[in-house]
């Protein structure tokens, strides 16, 4: 606060002895050591202007040398801060600015402990965490980063879990370090407090969390951040094989998929979206048509590879009214957007979307995806896939919109 002493044109907010004496027990001894955080606290109550009460206007935002905002307005005569009326003494006019006293300390969210930063809509979030013992376990000379699902959200969950399981979900939420906004990269792996690690994936409009993605109100603690999600994480530890073969209904999608060769996608370590058909989706053929599609291999394996693109893409992470071109392993484009908050691929439906494996995500389709311009050398096998998609032609349509290419 060396400027105080320097010429310029200042306005200090200053509390009285009084207004520190009621800071919450232990926050001045929790903050006397941590240099920076004093340096923080102390010019969040300095302005580089000066601001005399006549002059403020109702409702207005100045930066303070902390770099964060406050609100100044008036209420009658008198003069409010972050609206409230905490100004005891007002102009007091010195040879480089002026002085208000108040009596209440202004504490920047540089200055508050991380969980203090959830707002109402994150207040679930926060109770829980406290009536599960997880805020007392926190270790105060470290770091932490909360990402907070909204009160409905949770809420909504709450009835199908038991203890155990709703801690697990809580502490998945939780971070075991600082990670701002700015630090994370697709393909980030973040710890959180149970041990499991989520994926960070970075798309044109949106940074998402496995299958969730950050709202807007990002802030940043004295010992961690908050981010706001809009729906809560779902972390896995299926592959999509293992996800496909326990839901009981792409059995003839593995079989396809195990004839062509393609096993390896499911399988092993990587990063792929799968559009996957369901048993459903095949209805329209016989066993004989089925090992018709076998037969011919490469073009089989063309097929499949149209359903699978490169990357993770979430439902979340989508850009809304327009058409997100997904690259396929195949060469050519999925169409992809979202219509009354479903998802549809090239005006497929996805019924269930965002079925998170350790090497990818799974988007359901009830449909076999065929465009007219894939590739078919044998005229049987073309009348074969137009059966297959009999039901999806007959409703017609085609995706006409702005395109964006997420690939």
């Amino acid at each position: 606060m060396d400027k105080l002493g320097e010429d310029g044109h200042f306005t200090l907010f200053a509390p009285t002895d009084e207004a520190f004496d009621n800071l919450p027990p232990g926050y001045f001894e929790s903050i006397i050591e941590n240099n920076p955080v004093i340096t923080a606290l102390a010019k969040y109550h300095l302005l580089n202007s000066v601001q005399c009460a006549e002059a403020i206007m109702i409702g207005t935002l100045y930066e303070t040398e902390e770099g964060s905002s406050i609100e100044i307005g008036c209420d009658g005569n008198n003069i409010t801060v972050n609206g409230i009326k905490i100004v005891s003494k007002k102009d007091i006019v010195t040879s480089n600015g002026v002085i208000h006293v108040i009596n209440q300390v202004l504490i920047p969210d540089s200055a508050k402990d991380a969980i203090e930063l959830m707002g109402k809509s994150q207040s679930s979030f926060k109770n829980f965490i406290s009536e599960q013992g997880i805020v007392s376990a926190l270790k105060p000379n470290l770091e932490y980063t909360f990402l907070a699902p909204p009160n409905e959200v949770l809420e909504a969950e709450m009835t199908s879990l038991d203890q155990r399981d709703l801690k697990l979900l809580l502490e998945n939420h939780i971070l075991n370090l600082k990670v701002t906004l700015s630090e994370m990269y697709t393909g980030q792996q973040l710890e959180t407090l149970s041990g499991k690690f989520i994926r960070v994936f970075i798309y044109r409009t949106a940074v998402c969390l496995e299958n969730t993605c950050m709202k807007r109100g990002s802030k940043e603690g004295k010992n961690g951040a908050l981010h706001l999600v809009g729906s809560l994480i779902k972390t896995s530890d299926e592959t999509v094989y293992q996800i496909l073969k326990n839901k009981g209904e792409f059995s003839i999608f593995l079989s396809l998929m195990e004839t062509a060769g393609l096993y390896d996608v499911l399988k092993e370590k990587g990063a792929h979206t799968i559009f996957a058909p369901t048993d459903e989706a095949f209805k329209n053929l016989t066993e004989e048509d089925i090992a018709l599609l076998k037969s011919d291999l490469p073009f089989l394996r063309t097929l499949l590879l149209y359903h699978i693109s490169d990357g993770i893409f979430v439902s979340a992470g989508l850009e809304r009214g327009v058409t997100n071109m997904f690259k396929t392993l195949q060469g050519l484009n999925l169409q992809v957007k979202i219509v009354n908050n479903s998802v549809i691929v090239n005006s497929v439906d996805v019924p269930d979307n965002d079925l998170m494996a350790t090497n990818g995500v799974v988007h359901v389709v009830k449909n076999v995806l065929y465009p007219a311009s894939l590739p078919v050398g044998r005229e049987d096998l073309r009348v074969l896939l137009q059966e297959a998609d009999q039901e999806h032609r007959d409703k017609g349509g085609e995706i006409k919109s702005m395109c964006v290419s997420l690939v």
